[in-house]
């Protein structure tokens, strides 16, 4: 049996028995017992590998296991409770892109594929979104603006968004607001983003990590590491996702 089938092996008995003893006590037959009576040292016999009638499992193997695989299922327990759109039924493409991107918001590191992998350890990324979304409020005025995905994320409660009982929209308190009826407009820099208003061509925004500039010009290109996502939706106007990866080494 070569290691890869020895681990599989192993997962397979640990995920079969709550304890090390339970195992122990499988692998007993009425015949050790009859002749053993003792069902201490037959556990003792099957442990030594003298007796049993199946696969070989060192005590220190199936408890290390047994951790790992606890381990993994708590955390994996912890990510749904924290993330705000695990198990929810998402229907429309701007919840979806939302979802897709919860995690890497919410924990300020970007989810590495297999071929970033070896190169972690050297270079820090780490992904910011900003959510572009124009339509009307409660008031049927129509509004837009720049949201920091990250700081709403840490500030607000997604559940109610995910779950389609309220609209996520623009505020006056995010890095950018405008009321296209009443000609209010608000410009706030986030723990994320510094606001530049007064550039010429138009509004910028600096990552303040990298101090990369996103450009959100639908005209001009939106700038190093930066993607401008236009996403077709029935929920808004208009809504439009900016992703900007910053890449620094540690």
């Amino acid at each position: 049996m070569d290691h890869e089938e020895g681990l599989k092996a192993v997962d397979n008995i640990v995920t079969q028995f709550n304890t090390y003893e339970d195992f122990l006590d499988s692998q007993i037959t009425a015949v050790d017992l009859y002749y053993l009576e003792d069902e201490t040292l037959a556990r003792q016999l099957v442990e030594l590998g003298h007796r049993g009638t199946g696969e070989r499992v060192k005590r220190k193997d199936f408890e290390a296991r047994k951790a790992s695989i606890e381990i993994a299922r708590l955390a994996e327990r912890a990510q749904k409770k924290t993330l705000t759109s695990a198990g929810k039924d998402l229907q429309d493409n701007f919840l979806m892109a939302l979802a897709m991107r919860e995690e890497d918001n919410r924990n300020g590191k970007l989810s590495l594929n297999q071929q970033e992998v070896n190169a972690a350890h050297t270079l820090k990324k780490q992904l910011a979104s900003v959510i572009f979304i124009r339509d009307r409020n409660s008031h049927g005025q129509e509004i837009s603006g720049y949201i920091d995905y990250a700081h709403r994320l840490k500030t607000e409660d997604f559940e109610v968004y995910f779950s389609g009982k309220k609209r996520l929209l623009p505020r006056p308190k995010d890095m950018s607001f405008y009321n296209w009826d009443t000609n209010i407009a608000v410009c706030n820099s986030s723990p994320n983003y510094q606001v530049i208003a007064d550039n010429p061509e138009g509004l910028l925004f600096k990552f303040k990590r990298d101090r990369k500039i996103l450009n959100v010009d639908p005209k001009a290109q939106p700038g190093d590491n930066s993607t401008r996502i236009p996403i077709p939706t029935e929920l808004y106007i208009q809504a439009v996702i900016f992703d900007h990866i910053s890449r620094r080494k540690t």
